[in-house]
């Protein structure tokens, strides 16, 4: 190479007229010479190396021939100290040496980046010359032109850092990061042209000049090929959608391949799991527009049959596991509609079964056979017994905030237990769940020994504090102020910690709660709460609310959907009512209100039975969720009862914009020890529990002339929703959700001892029918950037003439 025999030469004529011909002679490529094989930075010029009187010439060593290293002497270097160049030399004074030997010491120095020309040469007495230049040291890294993508973004995707080594390789990697995550942001022309400024000290100053070039979005997408479906709903599947000026704060509309190579993946799953066995994307095109502004993409599609579940059976080798058992597991019947989701549900069935009779190394490797004649798919499970691998280690990785032990918690799998994949996945989702970071990567790497694994759990963390300061109007409170600080991981232990403050026209409420999640490093999660609340419902009923308490609650799972939660409250609850509604001589109110008047101290123990079957926590589309409670009074205190609630929530995904969902609640609450039920123990209902009617709308009223017509409450409710939520033709991006409603139930049964005189005569006055009450309307959601805010457009069916009803209601809530 030019540049290198170049070098040589200079290197040979600063050594002396003798050693330069001795080169000569020997050919610059020869033993006497070794040098680097590829070129660096053009930009350093090695300083000539100063050596005494010339040496009497001496021939160089042929490929064959070995010289004996007298001392080692290096030459250029600037800022790397000699010992460090020697370090890395495979040499060593006394050492005896070939070409060979000169060229794996030149690659040695070579590949440790630290110089930019490496250049060895024998003087013939015996001495081994270093000549070097070394590669310059990064002065800063500057970005140039950048707008849509920020510069610390592209600092993490960049290798190059201020006081770090330059390197021509290098730079070149950087820029195709640099173009990649354009690329990605949806900027296809993007272009980056870097640039070294040379400084003083051998030190450079790095340049990236950026060219961002338009942002290439998705005129439009368009489908062939498909009927059972409308492009409409296939657009709902994918993650890329098409350019729209609403869509102010999204870059899905960015056109990206590798987005597009997942959404064909979504096709595929969507199409499989509705019976289309063979569906296929045959082709997706994307063609870019002539001013390079965006994309035209076009998939053609082959739906194929509908097709069914025909033989289903179980194979196994091994005896002991029974296949006729195994398939009673399976939750797949002949002839039910073709599901992907249900052969994952299988495997998932089978592995821990395998699991449990102690096969923990097991493979289920399904096999397909299709039927085109009769549009079914015969599946056969075959159950293999797998290599036996262990858990040798497990790695957390990039958990700054929160300690290991809170991760190691939620892993299925410890140090030592048989490897299973289906376990570890679950980990994931149990890490993914805890909402304290932002991504989570489980990999499996190989371990000390064939039959070990290592464990590697990478977690990128995220804010888990909250600081939320609001203000709202609804037509339930008026007017509501609150201020809240909600910590979900606090001190990188997992705690939960909330601290709210509210105050409202309807209510004012103070209250702290603490959770660990894991009490005794145990799964349980433990708590405690403290609080005081005030309740104005003097429009309602003609009494204020007023309680002060505290409790402790321990929750624990029994499997991996059902959560059994304890708790123990105490309270101190006190009614107060207007100056003389319940004495004197103008007296107005009933016993069932003015019996209660005073302070009573409330000690209660209670539970909750929680079962959740639902496919996804916050938009469920098909499963179903129930709850039981019960509540214990009467552990001390002043009052007496047994309260027990229960309802169960069902969902049913017609379509992705379409879902059903019934709801049925029922609760019931009866003194004992001859105490009848309080007012502020009593059921109401009606506003966001019964659309249609007023808070505390429905049951029970007093209607003595004269009176607000109080709402008394009841011991008794039943209330059945049929919802189902349809497409508004709005973007998604707005958070507004649709949803069509009919509510019906009852509430009353309130204590004989307030329903009858004295006399024992029903006391007209007071009226308690069970009779159903029902309504139909119109809901509609909104995640605003203010907080969840909910319209209720209502039309009463049925009703009863004491009962208090809204057609229009619209409510926020704040969240912790």
């Amino acid at each position: 190479m030019i540049r290198q025999d170049a070098s040589a030469l200079r290197f040979a004529r600063a050594l002396s007229p003798s050693l330069l011909a001795l080169a000569a002679a020997a050919g610059l490529a020869g033993p006497a010479m070794a040098q680097s094989a590829a070129p660096a930075a053009p930009v350093i010029q090695p300083a000539p190396a100063q050596v005494g009187p010339p040496a009497p010439a001496q021939a160089a060593p042929r490929q064959e021939e070995r010289l004996t290293i007298n001392r080692i002497l290096v030459r250029g270097n600037q800022r790397i100290d000699q010992t460090t160049v020697l370090s890395y030399l495979p040499i060593q004074p006394g050492d005896t040496v070939d070409a060979a030997v000169l060229d794996v010491a030149v690659r040695t120095l070579t590949r440790t980046q630290l110089f930019a020309d490496v250049q060895l040469g024998i003087q013939p007495n015996g001495d081994l010359i270093v000549e070097i230049v070394e590669n310059p040291i990064i002065n800063q890294v500057v970005f140039e032109g950048n707008g849509a993508v920020s510069e610390d973004k592209l600092r993490e995707e960049v290798t190059l850092r201020p006081r770090g080594i330059y390197t021509r390789a290098r730079i070149q990697e950087d820029v195709g990061k640099i173009v990649e995550l354009y690329r990605l942001s949806g900027r296809i022309s993007a272009t980056v042209t870097p640039k070294i400024v040379q400084l003083d000290q051998n030190r450079v100053d790095v340049v990236f000049e950026i060219n961002e070039g338009p942002e290439t979005g998705v005129r439009a997408i368009t489908f062939l090929g498909n009927s059972a479906y409308s492009d409409n709903d296939l657009r709902e599947v994918m993650v890329t959608q098409q350019s729209a000026w609403y869509r102010l704060f999204s870059t899905n509309d960015n056109y990206d391949p590798n987005r597009l190579d997942y959404d064909r993946e979504q096709l595929r799953k969507f199409y499989t799991n509705r019976g289309y066995y063979d569906f296929r994307v045959l082709s997706a095109i994307s063609e870019l527009a002539p001013d390079d502004s965006s994309f035209a993409i076009t998939l053609t599609v082959d739906e194929g049959d509908r097709y069914n579940f025909g033989t289903v059976d179980v194979v196994t080798e091994n005896d002991r596991l029974n296949p006729d058992f195994l398939k009673l597991l399976l939750p797949i019947r002949t002839g039910d509609l073709y599901e992907s989701d249900k052969i994952e549900s299988a495997v998932d069935a089978l592995t821990f079964a395998a699991g449990s009779a102690g096969y923990a190394f097991v493979e289920i490797e399904p096999t397909y056979r299709a039927n085109p004649e009769t549009d079914t798919v015969d599946v056969t499970f075959n159950v293999k017994e797998g290599q036996r691998v262990y858990v040798d280690r497990i790695n957390v990785i990039g958990n700054t905030r929160t300690l290991d032990n809170v991760v190691r918690r939620e892993m299925m799998l410890t140090e030592g237990d048989a490897f299973n994949r289906t376990l570890l996945e679950r980990s994931r989702n149990n890490l993914r769940a805890l909402g304290f970071f932002k991504d989570v990567t489980v990999e499996e790497a190989r371990g000390t020994a064939p039959d070990r694994s290592v464990v590697n759990v990478t977690v990128t963390e995220q804010p888990t504090g909250e600081l939320s300061v609001g203000a709202g109007f609804s037509s339930v409170d008026s007017f509501v102020v609150n201020l809240g600080i909600t910590e979900r991981n606090f001190r990188g232990r997992g705690q939960n910690v909330v601290a709210r403050v509210e105050w409202g026209s309807l209510r004012q409420q103070v209250d702290f709660r603490f959770t660990e999640p894991k009490f005794l490093g145990r799964d349980l999660r433990a708590g405690f709460d403290a609080f005081h609340s005030r309740y104005d419902l003097s429009e309602y009923s003609s009494y204020d609310y007023r309680s002060t308490g505290g409790g402790l609650r321990l929750s624990y799972p029994l499997n991996g959907y059902t959560l059994l939660s304890t708790r123990y409250f105490l309270k101190s609850d006190e009614i107060i009512v207007p100056q003389g509604y319940c004495n004197g001589a103008g007296s107005q109110g009933a016993s069932a209100l003015c019996d209660q008047v005073g302070s009573f101290l409330n000690s209660s123990a209670g539970y909750t039975l929680l079962v959740d079957r639902r496919n996804d926590p916050l938009r469920p589309t098909r499963g179903w969720t129930g709850t039981l409670r019960q509540d214990f009074a009467g552990v001390g205190g002043d009052v007496n009862y047994i309260k027990t609630e229960a309802d169960v929530s069902a969902y049913w995904g017609i379509t992705p914009d379409w879902i059903v969902t019934a709801t049925a609640s029922v609760g019931y609450i009866a003194g004992w020890g001859g105490d009848p039920i309080r007012i502020n123990d009593r059921f109401f209902k009606g506003g966001n529990s019964f659309r249609g009617f007023e808070t505390a709308g429905i049951g029970p009223r007093d209607l003595t002339p004269g009176t607000n017509n109080d709402a008394l409450g009841g011991n008794f409710y039943a209330i059945g929703t049929l919802e189902m939520t349809v497409p508004n033709g709005l973007p998604e991006e707005y958070g507004i959700r649709t949803s069509v409603f009919t509510d019906v139930g009852t509430l009353g049964v309130l204590d004989d001892r307030y329903t009858t005189t004295t006399t024992g005569l029903p006391n007209a006055n007071i009226v308690d029918e069970l009779a159903l009450r029902a309504s139909a309307g119109v809901s509609i959601h909104w995640r605003s950037p203010m907080g969840p805010i909910r319209f209720d457009l209502s039309q009463i069916i049925g009703q009863e003439d004491y009962d208090k009803t809204e057609t229009f209601r619209f409510s926020t809530s704040t969240q912790f």
